[in-house]
């Protein structure tokens, strides 16, 4: 009941009702990857698309899929045998606006305090 409710009041997480009924009517699944978020095609035309899984957050789409959902390579990263070269760093999830976000030190959103004032810092004041 709860899963039911989720798609029909919102788009933001998983799929909606509109998204599966579109996907079991016209959709041919084509992959997953590593972040659990699967990706169809609409049979016999150039339509693609993802299901998240879990908020629908596009920074979580590795880059191989990335291509392929905006067509600049034709073949699914499923479909061929693709190897990472050894310079490459794994796929991250861009955490800018979430509270994983980095924060610098001496961010007044960081967890640690600023440096107290020295004294070496004259504030400017109008007339000066």
């Amino acid at each position: 009941m709860k899963q039911l409710l989720l798609e029909l009041f919102t788009w933001w997480n998983g799929q909606t009702m509109g998204t599966r009924f579109f996907t079991w009517r016209k959709g041919e699944y084509v992959g997953a990857d590593e972040f659990g978020n699967k990706y169809y095609r609409e049979r016999g035309g150039k339509k693609r698309w993802v299901i998240y899984n879990g908020l629908a957050e596009a920074s979580t789409i590795p880059p191989g899929w990335h291509g392929w959902m905006h067509h600049r390579v034709d073949v699914a990263p499923t479909e061929e045998a693709y190897h990472p070269k050894s310079w490459q760093a794994p796929h991250q999830q861009n955490h800018t606006g979430t509270p994983a976000a980095y924060r610098p030190k001496g961010s007044i959103l960081a967890d640690n305090k600023r440096p107290e004032v020295t004294g070496d810092y004259q504030p400017w004041t109008p007339g000066q």
